[in-house]
């Protein structure tokens, strides 16, 4: 089989009909690819970012961590978590926080 290198755009989005579970299943396959979906099916291949961007990602973590550590009032996420949102979207935000009641009833 020959391999061909291809250039791609930084996000590339395709529209697939896919179940959660297939969902799922596709990133669990390709656990090298970060892929998001819209609240329309379209899939999103995300690209690594930048050093800067790394950088002030980690900062944001870290303030956002030792805000909620001392004042207790939920749990802090990272970019390698995916949260279906209410429009069916699934996304993993730069940084994200669920307060502890919502985190609780879930």
């Amino acid at each position: 089989m020959k391999t061909t290198t291809i250039s791609l755009p930084p996000t590339l989005e395709l529209k697939l009909d896919l179940t959660d579970e297939q969902f799922w299943q596709l990133c669990h396959d390709n656990s090298d690819l970060k892929f998001e979906r819209t609240a329309t099916g379209e899939l999103i291949i995300m690209s690594p970012t930048g050093s800067t961007t790394g950088e002030r990602n980690a900062d944001l973590i870290y303030q956002l961590k030792a805000w909620s550590r001392q004042n207790n009032l939920g749990k802090v996420f990272d970019s390698n978590t995916g949260f279906t949102l209410p429009n069916g979207a699934d996304r993993s935000p730069d940084a994200s926080w669920v307060q502890q009641e919502r985190w609780d009833a879930l």
